[in-house]
């Protein structure tokens, strides 16, 4: 149970503690088959989840990419976009050498996974770039506590005394972000300064398991637990949904703070399941659990994309997303982002490793579900 909290720390969360400054009036951001005005991109980061479908959209509306990553990491999504980009290879810890004396029309931080490495190069790019988009997370309202998700929640920048180290880990994570904004902002000031929150990313390419699972469980079928309550919500962004939106924010130059987050209406977390199931035609049965004691107890309370209501994550799938919808954000429906990431989760690109672990793994939910299923009718029975 340990594990499988520590790993669902590291795959979703973080905070911060400061106001962010409003972003300038909105304008229409509609998508357009392609851009009047043909950018310089330079994306730090670029070679993993979000970063190729940027790419590729960006070469579509006839952009011009450069990339600038420490060159280790080989593209598994989108492999043939990249040999129509510039690759410039350094190291954000202690060689930027690559991005001196250039100039871009906007940049994105992809791979801002320390405050000083925004800092750097946000002061190195300040006069070579226009406008700099800084990729943070919804992390950065962490404690996800009370009713107000804008992005002009207060977010949290310091750690507190007397935490856990399972806590300790989720602060960091939040500062980092929450600061690593500020610093952004701070550089290039609001008016030339995009900070983007996705919510929770799903669709191919996707690193963690939280999404392919129930497209492997429901594909398997039989008795599927649902965890928590029928109302309880769902937030999540295809990844092509959220990489296409970040393009045009660029060429409209939409300064400000946005939520990346989806769907564009309210889901429950069962029309989430139904939703998946319709691509599929395995006989199911599905069996809701909605005590959260029994829940937790049994290593269930982080079965994403969605999160059981403990306290401090009662807020992480209600992010407001209107100012995102204003400013153009548009929506896959979820049969797509299903299709799209079965392809992907049965191609070349996932080892089938990773496709065994996935339902036969250590710690995996389809190894443990019998027994926890065996002992919630138990528990019914008391």
């Amino acid at each position: 149970m340990k594990k499988s909290r520590r790993k669902f720390l590291e795959t979703s969360l973080a905070l911060g503690l400061v106001p962010i400054i409003d972003a300038s009036p909105l304008k229409s951001l509609a998508p357009t088959k392609e851009s009047t005005e043909k950018l310089k991109i330079l994306i730090l980061g670029g070679t993993s989840f979000l970063g190729p479908h940027q790419i590729a959209y960006a070469l579509d509306r006839g952009h011009e990419v450069s990339i600038f990553t420490r060159g280790k990491t080989i593209p598994k999504v989108h492999p043939e976009v990249f040999s129509r980009i510039e690759q410039l290879v350094g190291d954000r810890e202690d060689n930027l050498e690559a991005l001196k004396n250039r100039k871009w029309d906007v940049v994105i931080d992809n791979s801002g996974r320390k405050t000083k490495w925004t800092e750097d190069t946000a002061k190195l790019l300040v006069d070579q770039v226009d406008y700099y988009l800084y990729t943070s997370s919804i992390s950065v309202y962490y404690p996800f506590t009370g009713e107000d998700f804008s992005e002009k929640r207060t977010l949290v920048t310091e750690i507190p005394s007397g935490i856990t180290e399972e806590e300790r880990f989720t602060y960091e994570y939040g500062v980092m972000k929450a600061t690593s904004e500020m610093a952004t902002l701070d550089v290039f000031g609001p008016e030339r300064s995009i900070i983007v929150r996705p919510t929770l990313i799903v669709g191919p390419g996707d690193r963690t398991d939280r999404f392919p699972y129930w497209l492997a469980r429901i594909e398997l079928g039989g008795e599927i637990i649902i965890p928590g309550d029928r109302d309880e919500v769902v937030q999540y962004i295809d990844v092509r949904d959220l990489a296409e939106w970040m393009i045009r924010l660029l060429e409209n130059k939409a300064a400000g703070t946005y939520n990346g987050s989806g769907p564009g209406f309210p889901m429950t977390t069962n029309a989430f399941v139904h939703g998946i199931h319709a691509s599929y035609s395995s006989p199911v049965k599905y069996v809701q659990i909605d005590d959260v004691d029994f829940l937790r107890e049994n290593g269930l309370f982080a079965i994403q994309p969605w999160v059981i209501q403990l306290p401090e994550y009662a807020g992480m799938s209600k992010s407001d997303n209107q100012r995102a919808l204003d400013a153009g954000l548009t929506f896959r429906p979820l049969s797509e982002t299903v299709a799209a990431t079965r392809a992907w989760w049965y191609s070349e690109a996932v080892p089938q490793e990773r496709r065994d672990n996935i339902l036969a793994g250590e710690g995996s939910l389809m190894q443990r579900e019998a027994e926890i299923l065996k002992k919630w009718r138990s528990s019914r029975r008391d």
